[in-house]
């Protein structure tokens, strides 16, 4: 009988926050014992694992600051030869550029996502509409050919 070998996946984790350290998040996944590997980068961490291992990896590590931690699904596990550095020149991986431009963006996204978790309105609510008044609008028209 032979036994089935588990999907093995690969996430980013991307931390986008003042509070929780790429360096804390790994420190929290070798704690907890799973069997993964863990690369640090620059953004976050790379995870591979088993998939049942890096869903409850990722949820544990989105739990330290939700709303500034995201996790990004990568095609190719940690030095995959398609996608590693060193054996591709040093140039950087195809999709580098566009995850650099993502991770600009996730400050605004976690502020949103904080806002909206504090049930304060992302936007003032507009004024009910009404109809201008005959006399405002010869006010508005009178100012502006004075100027």
């Amino acid at each position: 009988m032979t036994e089935m070998k588990k999907e093995e996946i690969t996430k980013y984790i991307v931390i986008s926050s003042d509070k929780v350290l790429p360096s804390d998040a790994a420190m929290k996944i070798y704690e907890s014992e799973f069997p993964v590997t863990v690369k640090e980068t620059c953004f976050g961490l790379v995870v591979t694992g088993s998939r049942e291992d890096i869903m409850a990896v990722v949820e544990k590590i989105r739990q330290l600051d939700k709303n500034h931690i995201f996790i990004k699904d990568r095609g190719f596990p940690v030095g995959d030869e398609r996608r590693c550095r060193a054996t591709r020149g040093g140039s950087p991986r195809p999709g580098f550029h566009f995850l650099r431009e993502e991770v600009g963006m996730l400050p605004l996204i976690g502020a949103a996502l904080d806002e909206l978790e504090a049930n304060k309105p992302l936007k003032k609510k507009p004024k009910e509409k009404s109809r201008l008044k005959v006399s405002d609008l010869e006010n508005i028209i009178e100012a502006e050919l004075s100027r």
